[in-house]
């Protein structure tokens, strides 16, 4: 799998993580995307290093920066958020700072 981002999750509730999680990821106001989960490691704080590959990157483009947090849902349920940490992808590196 292709990843395009790295990130640090941070999730509300304790919650066991599996590989390949997809949750909906608000990736600019009023855009809901699915990214799917590759965690690094996970620790009792409900933190997590990993990436993310996302769906369809390009109806995005340039819309993403280091240190930007990401909404994650499940369905209507806001489950947490991912920091950027590093933009794999060029295509979506951008915006502000």
């Amino acid at each position: 799998m292709i990843y395009d981002v790295e990130a640090v999750f941070h999730f509300e509730k304790d919650r066991k993580l599996y590989e390949g999680y997809r949750p909906a990821h608000l990736i600019k106001e009023n855009y809901l995307t699915t990214g799917v989960h590759h965690y690094f490691n996970t620790d009792e704080t409900n933190n997590a290093k990993g990436m993310i590959a996302f769906l369809s990157p390009e109806y995005y483009p340039h819309c993403l920066w280091c240190g930007k947090k990401i909404e994650m849902y499940e369905g209507s349920r806001y489950i947490g958020y991912a920091e950027i940490t590093k933009i794999i992808n060029p295509l979506l590196e951008g915006g502000k700072p």
